[in-house]
């Protein structure tokens, strides 16, 4: 359906406020406050206009000066990722930072675009639908840059386990991302279950979609060629999200302010699965010259967005704009953000063929106006202007703020108070029996506990091109049936580290998702980041985000791979209390085929492969999750060595492609005791390990051995006929490698010779009673 008038204007007449209106009545008070603007933020539009705004030019504005969609307390530490930039980064890298996705080349004419976002306000407030259309818009992130989406990941995080509110929120976003993922037929690859009170009224609802794409295929947001008609598809605008990006995420929750938690927007994943195929062919054929998704920001983000990207101005009739609620004044229509909407530029000679796409799909579409070369974004309502503004102004050059940072006080009190396994007084467990309580109790833990109650929810194969998915490391995924090339990715993020250093504490997430990436066996290419942080406003927030960016950047400049895109969430706090920084790093790697991808569990066909430890164990047990069970935050995170971890990940790629590991498995939160553990579990594969001789060559006592969370360690399943050249592969590159043990496919128990012996049922009755107990 086109086109034209259908919204019966003559029904919705309201007293609209003009451009030559506004001109008129420079004492016109405006609600300026209201939708989020600051005071000063006000005065500048009103300096760039040399007139009081519109009332939809203050719509406008705000939505687009909002922390969410201008980024203007991070912008300027953002930067650095561009300016730290290497040659060796940029060499796959095709779009970086600025576009909806970044794309990275795979070769053979084959490119891959990934990015991670959050819609964690709109999900306290409204958990399914708020979890649902996090998964919406991110998918149309992905189709925005021409590509097949085909993969989505869920990093969350939520409050205390036993709190009364966490199983609606449980409940509620686990039930959207299923809900919507599921009826697109997106596979589910992986992600984070984190429980901590810290995320109490807060909880992260992180959404990663990577999807693939041929290079002639790549489409960017810009609105350029005068006289190319500018159309609006998908889902009719409704009511629905009015100002969800300007007032959820730049502000924190009071309960005192009703105002600042507006109507959540409502997903329909149907629509959206239409809309994912209808563009496909959009792109197959060459119709569009640039698109842009309808998310955070809606009409208000599309327009000024192409047209600011583009070379001239732009032309918008707004009252063509298919509406579901025809009530709707002109800034909640330019404000709103419904779901399921695309707007592409599309040049004249193409717009019979455009609509011959749309019928064929039974797409709604409308024609709202034109490119045009006058370096305005022009918008009217029923013939009259209501906005006229200059695109960058809106889109690209807000308000910029370097706002004040220091480090807390209270931060060297906190540093000082170590966990240590050295440190008498600490009553932690020593004797064999002890020992073996103490892996019973971590792994039923809210945070270490088997997640498949969530991930049951979710389809993991749909599509058929999963290789590996949620429990191992990483999710992977072939791209091409040919060859079998593929990607792995994983997110992670340690709220408790970053808290103790944000500055280490985020090269720690980039170096566990690393590392997870090379345990699959792929070769680290790119990084996306959601970085969720609470107020800008406050000094030692802000310290804490410039420190993880700095940190991020840094370690992404050794590692040789680039921030292609992401998210900042700011105001995750509750009142004066914030979250943990919980900077959530996402890397993509790439497969030459993906049925050479390792699995992180021991394998049936295993026995007698020897297990091997690849790294240095020593006491380093702040933030751990040990150290958490106990009720402890302080110190200082784990050391790293980003070289080493590099070194690290080429031992275990090269160990994946030639054939010398059959299983492998990183070593992070819950250090070896996890690591073993989970390894027994995944399918159900015994094992019998020592660790005399690890303690004596460390220098650790067993405790240590087995709950330290020491950085750039992995285990590996050698076969016995690869032992020799897989030693000597680590000798090369002097990385420390030490035997543990043997796989056992008969035995039925974790057995730690000498200290206890751990049978798999009773592991695993612990292991996954833990979150049906709580949420059923």
């Amino acid at each position: 359906m086109t086109a034209g008038n259908t919204n019966a204007v003559t029904a919705r007449k309201f007293n609209i406020d003009t451009v030559e209106h506004a001109a008129q009545t420079p004492e016109t008070e405006l609600p300026w406050a209201e939708l989020g603007l600051k005071e000063n933020e006000f005065e500048e539009i009103v300096k760039l206009l040399g007139r009081r705004p519109t009332a939809a030019e203050l719509a406008m504005y705000s939505v687009m000066w909002s922390e969410h969609c201008s980024y203007k307390s991070s912008k300027v530490h953002l930067r650095q990722f561009g300016e730290k930039l290497t040659d060796e980064m940029k060499k796959d890298m095709m779009v970086g930072i600025g576009e909806n996705a970044g794309v990275t080349d795979l070769g053979d004419g084959w490119a891959v675009t990934f990015k991670v976002e959050s819609h964690n306000h709109p999900s306290f407030v409204e958990p399914y639908q708020g979890a649902a259309t996090g998964i919406g818009g991110i998918v149309r992130d992905i189709i925005s840059m021409g590509a097949r989406p085909v993969a989505v990941m869920d990093p969350l995080r939520f409050g205390a386990i036993d709190h009364p509110d966490t199983a609606r929120l449980v409940h509620g976003i686990v039930s959207g991302i299923g809900g919507y993922g599921n009826s697109l037929g997106l596979p589910n690859i992986g992600g984070e279950v984190v429980f901590d009170s810290v995320y109490q009224a807060n909880p992260l609802v992180n959404a990663l979609a990577v999807g693939v794409l041929r290079h002639e295929d790549l489409r960017l947001a810009n609105a350029s060629g005068v006289g190319n008609k500018v159309v609006l598809f998908g889902a009719r605008t409704g009511g629905d999200g009015i100002g969800g990006a300007s007032v959820l995420a730049s502000e924190s929750f009071d309960d005192s302010k009703p105002s600042k938690r507006p109507a959540v927007q409502v997903g329909d994943p149907f629509a959206e699965k239409v809309l994912i195929e209808c563009c496909l062919e959009l792109f197959k054929h060459s119709l569009v010259e640039g698109i842009q998704d309808l998310g955070a920001a809606g009409i208000s983000c599309a327009t000024s967005e192409l047209a600011s990207n583009g070379d001239g101005g732009m032309q918008v009739e707004l009252t063509d704009v298919l509406l579901r609620d025809p009530t709707l004044t002109p800034g909640e229509i330019l404000m709103s953000e419904s779901q399921e909407r695309m707007m592409a530029v599309v040049t004249p000679e193409n717009v019979a063929a455009f609509e011959k796409v749309m019928d064929k799909w039974d797409v709604e579409y409308s024609w709202l106006g034109e490119v045009t070369d006058t370096g305005r974004l022009v918008i009217t309502w029923d013939g009259e202007t209501i906005v006229d503004v200059d695109p960058r102004t809106v889109a690209h050059e807000g308000p910029v703020y370097h706002r004040p940072f220091h480090r807390p006080e209270w931060l060297d009190g906190v540093q000082a108070d170590t966990f240590r396994a050295s440190e008498a007084g600490k009553g932690l467990p020593a004797t064999g029996e002890e020992l073996k309580a103490a892996v019973l109790e971590l792994m039923a833990s809210p945070n270490m506990c088997d997640k498949s109650w969530v991930t049951r929810q979710y389809d993991h194969y749909v599509g058929g091109n999963t290789a590996l998915a949620s429990p191992d490391d990483a999710g992977v995924v072939r791209v091409d049936e040919e060859t079998g090339m593929g990607v792995g990715l994983s997110t992670d993020a340690n709220g408790r580290y970053a808290y103790l250093d944000p500055y280490t504490g985020a090269q720690l997430a980039l170096a566990e998702s690393y590392r997870n990436v090379a345990t699959s066996g792929a070769v680290p290419m790119a990084v996306t980041d959601c970085l969720n942080f609470g107020s800008p406003e406050d000094p030692e927030v802000m310290w804490q985000f410039a420190e993880a960016v700095r940190g991020l950047a840094d370690a992404c400049q050794v590692l040789g791979i680039p921030v292609t895109g992401g998210n900042v969430s700011l105001y995750n706090q509750t009142g004066t209390t914030p979250i943990h920084p919980t900077p959530v790093v996402g890397v993509l790697g790439r497969f030459d085929d993906v049925a050479r991808r390792t699995p992180s569990g021991w394998q049936r066909n295993a026995d007698g492969q020897a297990i091997y430890l690849l790294g240095t164990t020593r006491d380093e047990l702040d933030g751990s999750e040990f150290a958490n069970l106990r009720g402890h935050l302080g110190g200082l995170p784990p050391k790293l060595d980003l070289e080493a971890e590099k070194t690290l990940g080429a031992i275990l790629i090269n160990a994946s492609r030639d054939g010398m590991v059959d299983s492998a498995h990183d070593l992070s939160e819950g250090g070896l005791a996890a690591a073993l553990s989970e390894m027994v579990l995944r399918f159900g594969v015994g094992a019998r390990v020592a660790l005399g001789d690890l303690c004596e060559r460390d220098g650790v006592d067993a405790f240590t051995a087995l709950f330290s969370e020491s950085q750039g360690r992995a285990i590996v399943a050698v076969p016995r006929s690869e032992e020799v050249r897989f030693n000597d592969m680590a000798s090369a590159r002097n990385y420390p490698v030490i035997r543990l043990g043997i796989v056992d496919v008969l035995a039925t128990s974790l057995e730690v010779q000498g200290l206890f012996d751990l049978p798999i049922d009773e592991l695993r009755e612990v292991h996954e009673g833990t979150l049906p107990k709580h949420f059923g």
